[in-house]
């Protein structure tokens, strides 16, 4: 058998991913066919993404892995520490709020939240992959702040959870409720106002000269 082509074989798993995120944020994911898919794809046969992907459910998860902003996240973790935490925390804010410039992601995350609510295995899923890394990251992170005496000492995981929660607030406000005053509350007033008050809150207060 000849050796595979690794920039060949990395093209064409790219290009089925791509395929399945135009297909899941149109159908959703339990509608979703590996005809559609492949379709999507412009590849010849559905069989073909079995070359790939172990399943649909594998490649739904790279899926998300290569589209959704908490995997760049993710990526950029010695650099995010190396950061000072104002700065850290805006690059983290706007990595989130970056989803908000493609209507295609919008809507598959919108379809998915709503399958995930309906099918736990898929719950199961996406919450392993979003809530769980991204809260333990951002609770790591907020660790290592405290014992660098940045932070005062407080719950890792809330911290983690309240400056989240801020986000996909907003995030709610502009994709789902929209709400009128988004011309003036727009990502970077959002980003800007989180992570000022955040960290005013959170911040280790030093004693005036």
């Amino acid at each position: 058998m000849a050796p595979r082509d690794e920039h060949d074989y990395n093209q064409r798993r790219q290009q089925i991913i791509e395929g399945a995120l135009r297909v899941f944020a149109d159908k959703g994911f339990e509608k979703a066919t590996n005809k559609d898919i492949a379709q999507a794809a412009g590849i010849g046969s559905p069989g073909l993404i079995y070359h790939y992907f172990a399943d649909k459910d594998d490649l739904f998860q790279r899926v998300l892995e290569h589209h959704l902003p908490i995997f760049r996240i993710l990526e950029q973790g010695e650099r995010i520490y190396a950061m000072p935490p104002h700065e850290a925390l805006l690059l983290i804010t706007h990595t989130i709020f970056g989803v908000l410039n493609d209507p295609i992601k919008i809507t598959f995350i919108k379809l998915t939240i709503g399958e995930a609510i309906r099918r736990p295995e898929l719950a199961d899923l996406v919450g392993r992959l979003l809530p769980g890394r991204g809260l333990r990251f951002l609770s790591n992170y907020f660790e290592y702040l405290m014992d660098q005496g940045v932070l005062r000492r407080a719950e890792p995981r809330a911290l983690a959870r309240t400056f989240i929660g801020a986000i996909l607030a907003y995030i709610i406000t502009v994709v789902v409720f929209k709400q009128p005053d988004l011309v003036v509350v727009t990502p970077e007033v959002m980003a800007q106002t989180l992570v000022d008050t955040f960290l005013n809150g959170a911040l280790v207060e030093r004693a005036q000269a």
